[in-house]
């Protein structure tokens, strides 16, 4: 498995044992990791900590420049907020766990030239299907149902 995807579910299960939603991302520049972040939107209270957005919040205040060479990771596939801010951010690369249970803005992502690739991974693909069988409520309540 691709270290970076292992990487994000990590932090997908880590929200999950935090009581959250499982959906992890983190982000890769020059083949390290520079920010790791998981949904934490019950666990905070938060409107807006999507995985990915998570991840660029702890990933931090950085150039343009090293944003436009990154590869953001994530285990679902991204919503219409974090595929926003995937582009304002100009990340070229986005690499999806998975967008069997849910499929995001990638239209958006691959009109606007990003590079999307998604892997579906039996993993990420359990870990969401368990998740909304479980708590269809907030699952719902995350995507803006």
């Amino acid at each position: 498995m691709d270290p970076f995807l292992a990487a994000a579910i990590e932090e997908a299960r880590q929200g999950l044992v935090e009581g959250g939603i499982p959906i992890g991302s983190v982000i890769v520049y020059r083949g390290e990791i520079i920010g790791r972040g998981h949904n934490k939107r019950v666990q905070d209270g938060s409107v807006v900590l999507h995985g990915e957005m998570d991840a660029l919040e702890n990933a931090g205040r950085r150039s343009a420049a090293v944003y436009q060479e990154c590869t953001i990771y994530t285990t679902l596939s991204p919503c219409p907020m974090c595929s926003g801010a995937i582009l304002l951010y100009k990340i070229p690369r986005v690499v999806i766990g998975e967008n069997v249970t849910f499929m995001g803005d990638e239209a958006l992502l691959k009109s606007r030239g990003v590079d999307v690739t998604v892997l579906n991974d039996p993993a990420c693909i359990q870990m969401m299907q368990d998740f909304i069988a479980q708590h269809p409520q907030l699952w719902n309540e995350d995507i803006g149902v």
